[in-house]
């Protein structure tokens, strides 16, 4: 091996290391935001729309409108939230999970 391919090699895997370690950084509160965010939507559009069917039953005088209201209003967080891509499933990059991707296909054997 050329002195040159065995000192590239370490550079490039010490860069390859050094992103994954940013985007997985990036990436751990990035579920936890998109939760709240959903549970946000969610939660809102209940209480919101209970209200509308609460005021609309004493206007009305009926009693099932705040129960359609409560339905409507979580409905339509969940498809808020939906519409935004906060339901999405994260991946990686090249659009396949980890375990999906196989042997690596540099010629390093990663074996012990």
């Amino acid at each position: 091996m050329s002195p040159r391919k065995r000192y590239s090699r370490p550079v490039a895997n010490a860069r390859q290391a050094a992103n994954r370690n940013e985007s997985a950084e990036a990436g751990n509160d990035g579920g936890y935001n998109a939760g709240i965010a959903v549970f946000s939507y969610i939660i809102g559009g209940i209480i919101v729309w209970s209200l509308i069917g609460w005021g609309l039953d004493n206007l009305w005088g009926t009693r099932w409108i705040v129960l359609l209201g409560a339905l409507l209003g979580a409905a339509g967080g969940f498809y808020l939230s939906h519409m935004h891509g906060l339901t999405r499933q994260s991946s990686n990059s090249s659009g396949e999970s980890n375990a999906d991707s196989g042997p690596s296909t540099d010629g390093d054997s990663n074996a012990k």
